[in-house]
């Protein structure tokens, strides 16, 4: 399996315990592989996926469906 990596930027500042649970609920879509936050950049996710399941746009759109404002910086 090929996988490839996105950046997520979130405008919200979430507290600890919101961010790591983002990261886990992230991380059980289908297709995502892994999700990360940056601990000195904590508005930063870096999320790798498998491009033959999941798209980059389904992920963002992800984050979007929570409520969160996102936008991807990287591909």
């Amino acid at each position: 399996m090929s996988t490839g990596d996105i950046v997520i930027h979130i405008n919200e500042d979430l507290n600890d315990e919101n961010i790591h649970q983002l990261e886990r609920e992230i991380s059980h879509i289908k297709g995502v592989v892994s999700a990360c936050v940056h601990e000195q950049a904590r508005h930063l996710m870096l999320v790798d996926f498998d491009p033959e399941t999941i798209k980059p746009s389904h992920i963002v759109h992800s984050f979007r469906g929570r409520g969160l404002h996102a936008q991807m910086i990287g591909l």
